[in-house]
């Protein structure tokens, strides 16, 4: 599972690098699907993730407000800042983890429980959910997309990850 954050986190840092290459009316500009455009996409993908994280450790969640982060260098920015919470929280990672539970109380009164092993893989396919609509999005405006490719990306050369 930690080597799957780390393959997100590499697959997050292209998009970043891509979007330099990308004017600001394009990261911004509303797209079908998804929640907005390429650069408020890539903040929700941070912010949910940094969310279930804080929700897993038994702390406040909230969401941040986009416009307060609306462009690449904010974006990334909070990237750092939250990543770094989210890695300690990946790097101590182990099976004990896998099974605890997590109970979520409802606006109707009752409670959803899920496991952490569920809430971690949830976080990974959300993120890579996102990216394929990020990557539709490229192809649209003529630009071709960060490759997601897990194989080449080096996160093998220490399994330890």
């Amino acid at each position: 599972m930690k080597m799957m954050f780390h393959y997100n986190w590499a697959v997050r840092d292209d998009w970043y690098k891509w979007c330099e290459g990308v004017n600001e009316e394009e990261l911004l500009a509303s797209r079908t699907g998804g929640v907005g455009g390429i650069l408020q996409t890539l903040f929700h993908i941070i912010d949910v993730e940094w969310s279930w994280i804080r929700l897993l450790q038994g702390k406040d969640d909230f969401q941040e407000n986009f416009e307060l982060y609306n462009t690449l260098d904010k974006v990334i920015e909070l990237d750092a800042k939250f990543k770094a919470e989210v890695k300690e929280f990946v790097l101590a990672w182990n099976d004990e983890m896998e099974n605890r539970i997590l109970q979520l109380p409802q606006s109707d009164g009752s409670t959803v429980t899920f496991t952490w092993g569920e809430i971690m893989r949830h976080t990974l396919a959300h993120e890579i959910h996102h990216i394929g609509q990020i990557s539709v999005w490229a192809r649209e405006i003529g630009i071709q997309p960060v490759t997601a490719n897990f194989i080449g990306r080096g996160l093998f050369q220490n399994e330890k990850v």
